[in-house]
């Protein structure tokens, strides 16, 4: 069952940001769709460690409100197909960008084997109890030698105190050894760039000013800022940090026991 603070936090303000978004302009809505962990740093690295190119099939696992997406569909003319698993996230990102929504799971990914050419899943893997699961599927629809990128939110203690509701932190250690079990290389992997520069904080700002007006009182808005607020003070006190990956998905897709 999903914790309803998971769902205050990725359904309930996806469909506030689109209301938003309609309100102030479409100029708002990539900014304010990839809401703050997505930064066009961090997106354009992505972007060009999987080489990503006009026609590439990216499936973005865990989209969200399809901001990341819909950068990368403008920026580098791909095709992507967005992924989630939330009905108001997919709802929004329909609206807001009119690109293609599958409305499922990443642990079961209705869609061929070998389909893809590539796979975005930014900020969802510490949302997932059954990581293995999601990465094995994630492996079965991109065709061998695709790139998958990672925005992971990982722990540097694996004992560390109570997380925001819905969250499993992998250690850097639980993450290589997911990665590797599932049939990826891990090719290079870097902490997050800095902030997004003030033309996209801005606009992002706006939206969030209009959705606390009008939804400050909601018991959702609530749990979506203790979320927030949980994780601020995990970064602030270096408890966690955001990393970007790059992985690849072998040619053989040998497990390690089959090495072995």
């Amino acid at each position: 069952m999903t914790a309803p603070a998971m769902v205050a936090e990725f359904d309930d303000v996806a469909a506030w940001t689109a209301d938003a978004v309609a309100q102030l302009g479409a100029e708002h809505a990539i900014p304010a769709a990839c809401r703050g962990s997505a930064s066009p740093a961090a997106l354009a690295w992505l972007a060009e460690a999987c080489e990503l190119a006009p026609g590439t099939r990216l499936l973005d696992v865990g989209a969200g409100a399809g901001g990341p997406a819909a950068w990368a569909a403008r920026r580098f003319g791909v095709r992507p197909v967005l992924l989630d698993p939330m009905p108001a996230a997919c709802r929004a990102a329909a609206r807001m960008f009119g690109l293609p929504v599958v409305l499922a799971s990443g642990t079961r990914i209705p869609l061929r084997a070998g389909s893809m050419d590539a796979a975005w899943c930014l900020g969802v893997l510490c949302t997932v109890a059954d990581k293995a699961g999601l990465l094995r599927e994630v492996h079965r629809v991109l065709r061998p030698g695709a790139s998958l990128g990672l925005l992971v939110v990982v722990a540097h203690d694996p004992r560390a105190p109570a997380v925001p509701d819905g969250n499993l932190f992998p250690t850097q250690a639980e993450l290589s050894d997911l990665l590797d079990e599932a049939g990826f290389d891990l090719v290079e992997q870097i902490d997050r760039p800095g902030d997004a520069p003030l033309s996209w904080s801005r606009r992002a700002a706006r939206v969030a000013e209009v959705v606390a007006t009008r939804h400050r009182a909601d018991r959702a808005y609530a749990l979506a800022a203790r979320q927030s607020e949980s994780f601020t003070r995990l970064f602030d006190s270096g408890q966690i940090s955001m990393q970007l990956i790059h992985a690849v998905r072998r040619w053989a897709a040998l497990t390690r026991a089959e090495e072995t």
